[in-house]
């Protein structure tokens, strides 16, 4: 590889600056790693990554075929993943992908699958204001992640404080030659391991993920009472994504589809299930007609 002045680098050279912490805010002194007053050039999080793609984990997978249903199903037999193929790079399959041996589940056509599916997102409704009791409610769990966040955010700074002040301790103890080199070398690599630890737990609780649920009024009622027509007003993609925004999995024995859905649609299906909610008015929906 080529630099901006026709240099060529080698790929060591890459390698030994991707694994250099001192982009992290540490450099070594006489074999000891210490924490720099430098400000780190990269999160923790970030060099962590990186150093899983050097290990070997986290290889990105690549499919030649997008398949629709891909993730989705489970085998009701052995709990593997149902896995699909194409055959004659036409027609695409399901089967237990057999992790635990033989397995007795039949191949399924894609199209019946896809039938199958679909007819999970039939005859489901919430009224507007179940969404919006559902929707504080998710709201409410929410605010109450954050504070829990906030908590231990807070504790694992807390440590870190303290962790570093005994280190302090330690340097002056050894200035003052009350502990030798040795154990201040020994405990002072146990503690660098220690902040390590601390310093990326607090990195990945400081990144605010939005929570999985913060669905609006508005999508969770379209869902809740549209998503057979969406779905069969979809393309094979589409169904795919609206079908993983309802359900975490289908478990199936080639016969009957038992889904697990995501929050909050476990709760509105489950009462669809076993409450009949007044009111429900007919949507009559059609697929639409050709714009004019």
């Amino acid at each position: 590889m080529l630099d901006e002045l026709g240099l060529r680098l080698s790929r060591s050279y890459f390698d030994k600056i991707l694994k250099n912490r001192f982009y992290l805010g540490y450099f070594l002194w006489q074999g000891v790693e210490y924490k720099g007053t430098h400000e780190p050039l990269i999160p923790s999080d970030l060099f962590n990554r990186v150093q899983d793609v050097f290990a070997g984990r986290n290889k990105p997978k690549h499919r030649k075929h997008a398949f629709t249903f891909a993730g989705l199903l489970k085998c009701a037999h052995d709990g593997c993943t149902v896995t699909a193929e194409l055959q004659k790079n036409k027609y695409v399959y399901y089967r237990c992908s057999h992790g635990r041996g033989k397995c007795s589940l039949p191949y399924m056509r894609e199209q019946e699958v896809s039938d199958r599916m679909g007819e999970l997102l039939r005859d489901i409704y919430v009224p507007e204001t179940v969404a919006h009791t559902i929707v504080d409610s998710l709201q409410s769990d929410s605010a109450h992640a954050e504070a829990e966040r906030q908590k231990r955010v807070a504790a694992i700074e807390q440590r870190l404080a303290a962790l570093r002040a005994r280190m302090d301790q330690m340097y002056e103890d050894k200035l003052d030659g009350k502990v030798d080199e040795e154990f201040w070398t020994r405990k002072t690599n146990d503690w660098r391991e220690q902040e390590r630890k601390l310093e990326a737990d607090l990195s990945s609780l400081r990144v605010q993920v939005p929570a999985e649920n913060a669905l609006t009024v508005k999508r969770i009622f379209e869902l809740a009472n549209k998503a057979h027509f969406l779905y069969l007003t979809r393309n094979s993609t589409d169904r795919g994504q609206l079908l993983k925004s309802v359900l975490l999995n289908c478990a199936t024995d080639g016969v009957s589809f038992a889904p697990t859905y995501r929050k909050p649609f476990d709760l509105i299906f489950e009462r669809a299930k076993n409450e009949d909610w007044s009111g429900r008015e007919d949507l009559n929906l059609r697929p639409p007609g050709p714009e004019l």
